[in-house]
């Protein structure tokens, strides 16, 4: 009888189709099922409920080195490998190192495992959507249940593939016309289809983000409103938002924001959004428990965390950062969301080292809300832009401190935008998409100067003296956009996709 899921089948193209989760209203509810038949696997609300159940079980913890629960692609590595690409974040262990000294290949496990992982993801959920239509002429769904289980899916497949699309292509900012990355929308779920799925070239740039936006406008049509821990109208809305960020869109940057400016709102207490994933500011988490999490090799809080407080500790933010001339030192956000030991200061957005239920935070109003005030400076609207700088900035702040005001600002005004990023963003895996679209554009000349690997051994550097300086690099170099895998190519025997230049 032939399986749902697929077995030995080309390795990037595939994904372990239905090992997902039986039926129940939540996430944290459920426990893995059967692999189904694909004759029955649409037969009922129950199992389709499943077989989304299980797409969102695949962003959590994925498959890494023939493991899951490493928390590939969106338990923490998407967070993590995000940091680790920057400046802003400390790698002190092994864990990472390949990302931030920038020394990965095409057999590099850590870039290897996001491109396998993210097609895994995107080749299930692709499964579904050939078969929503079908379960409703069948009568198994109405046709909005099929409508919301689509824009689900929609908007995971955007997710996913933009950020295939930051990490192995360059950024839309400097050639829309240059390589893409392939965009994959149809399922592998029999051997027959393999050649259909190696056809799959690499599009350009331009090409793959019109799709994003294709899949994003649908969505947004499809999903209702909703919780943060499923997909919803706002995170379609969101991504869009990052998207037409990425890709200049300035007027468009600022329609998206209009659509969410009464639905969100930034929390008066930067800790909320990171105390159990549910507030104003929350659009969009892939949530965890103590029973489904990426464990204590893949969880944020076990990587991020505080050692003292039963932590892994391996990665601690920056000495960089922290002694940055720009982060006012009265700030809650260094009280609220920072802890510190000997070794060094650590992010606590994520706390719970012992059962890793923190959810990783994909999309945030204050996000939404920066993205818009770039986009309103972008185009001379500078008391506009000021003004959304402030409502994140000085909610922050004492009093005491003074809020930024345009004349005072000058021709600073993008800067201290993209500096306030830099820090409400901090420790959530934001600092590379934008060094990669800013470098594109010839606002930054690649990755700055990092923090010696392996160097900051206690709390002294976050004080003063000389911080040990190291892998930065140029935005010319090959190395900036990660290679594609050695497995990708050479297991495409009839249309080998095209490799990265200089690998």
């Amino acid at each position: 009888m032939k399986k749902f899921a697929i077995k030995n089948i080309k390795l990037a193209l595939v994904g372990v189709a239905l090992l997902g989760f039986t039926s129940a209203c939540e996430v944290t509810e459920l426990v893995p099922a059967n692999l189904i038949p694909d004759s029955e696997a649409f037969s009922t609300g129950a199992r389709i409920e499943s077989a989304v159940l299980g797409v969102y079980e695949s962003a959590q913890r994925g498959f890494y080195a023939n493991a899951v629960q490493r928390g590939y692609p969106f338990g923490a590595a998407n967070v993590e490998q995000g940091d680790m690409r920057g400046e802003d974040m400390y790698n002190d262990q092994a864990f990472y190192e390949i990302t931030y000294n920038n020394s990965y290949s095409p057999v590099s496990a850590n870039n290897v495992g996001m491109w396998i992982s993210l097609y895994r993801m995107i080749n299930r959920l692709n499964i579904i959507l050939e078969n929503l239509d079908v379960a409703v002429t069948n009568g198994v769904l109405t046709t909005d249940e099929g409508n919301a289980y689509k824009g689900e899916m929609l908007f995971l497949r955007a997710l996913a593939h933009h950020e295939l699309l930051i990490h192995f292509a360059r950024p839309y900012s400097d050639n829309p016309s240059s390589l893409g990355i392939p965009y994959r929308t149809f399922g592998i779920d029999d051997v027959t289809k393999v050649p259909d799925g190696e056809a799959v070239q690499r599009g350009t740039v331009s090409e793959d983000y019109a799709q994003l936006l294709q899949d994003l406008d649908a969505a947004e049509g499809f999903l209702p409103e909703g919780g943060a821990f499923r997909a919803n109208k706002g995170a379609a809305i969101a991504l869009k938002s990052r998207v037409k960020l990425h890709m200049e869109d300035w007027p468009g940057v600022l329609a998206e924001y209009t659509k969410l400016a009464s639905k969100y709102a930034i929390t008066a207490n930067p800790a909320t959004p990171f105390r159990g994933g549910t507030s104003t500011d929350n659009i969009f988490s892939f949530v965890n428990s103590a029973e489904a999490n990426p464990g204590v090799n893949g969880a944020l809080p076990a990587m991020y965390g505080n050692p003292n407080n039963g932590a892994r500790g391996l990665v601690k933010i920056s000495p960089i950062i922290w002694r940055a001339d720009f982060w006012d030192p009265a700030d809650t956000r260094r009280s609220l969301l920072t802890s510190q030991s000997t070794t060094g200061i650590f992010t606590s957005k994520y706390q719970d080292a012992v059962t890793y239920t923190d959810p990783n935070v994909i999309l945030r109003f204050a996000e939404v809300v920066l993205n818009a005030a770039e986009a309103n400076a972008r185009t001379g609207k500078m008391m506009e832009a000021v003004d959304l700088l402030n409502s994140v900035r000085s909610r922050a702040l004492p009093a005491s401190v003074p809020m930024y005001t345009v004349e005072g600002l000058g021709d600073g005004t993008l800067q201290a935008i993209l500096n306030e990023r830099r820090i409400e963003l901090l420790a959530e895996g934001r600092r590379w998409p934008d060094i990669h679209r800013l470098s594109g554009e010839g606002l930054m000349s690649g990755i700055p100067m990092k923090a010696t690997t392996r160097s900051i051994t206690n709390i002294s550097f976050y004080q003063g003296g000389v911080i040990p300086m190291d892998h930065s690099l140029e935005y010319s170099s090959h190395l900036f956009v990660w290679p594609i895998p050695l497995t990708e190519i050479q297991t495409n025997i009839s249309a080998p996709i095209e490799q990265n230049p200089g690998y």
